[in-house]
């Protein structure tokens, strides 16, 4: 059975980006103030979100290619951050919010505004 996220321990030593796995993790989880090289916007990601809704610092989710997936907040119901940070240059960067409505926006690694969350990690998956 798998733990929901927020449940799940976090792991007690710090990572170096190599170190991030390819695949979710389903025991634990790996928090942005545990991620050495962590951009700031990573560190920061959920600090204008409620607390009340869930998860404000940022969580790995998992590598989509080149890309590691962070989000703060929960995945659904509330307002979420996400970013894409590429492994190789840790300042290409790509965001994207979702709304408590299900609706979002982000400019993915394209140049394009993507309003659909799917839409959006595809153009990671095809800008690897």
């Amino acid at each position: 059975m798998t733990i929901p996220f927020a449940e799940r321990p976090p792991v007690e030593r710090d990572v170096h980006t190599d170190e991030l796995p390819p695949l979710p993790q389903r025991d634990s989880r790996i928090d942005a103030s545990r991620w050495i090289e962590a951009p700031e916007i990573v560190r920061t990601l959920g600090d204008d979100l409620d607390p009340a809704d869930g998860a404000t610092e940022a969580g790995f989710l998992r590598r989509i290619g080149p890309w590691l997936l962070w989000r703060a907040g929960p995945p659904s119901g509330a307002d979420a951050r996400y970013a894409a940070v590429h492994a190789d240059d840790l300042t290409r960067i790509s965001t994207f919010r979702l709304f408590p409505d299900g609706s979002g926006s982000g400019i993915g690694p394209d140049g394009v505004e993507h309003t659909r969350f799917r839409s959006w990690k595809e153009a990671l998956r095809d800008a690897g």
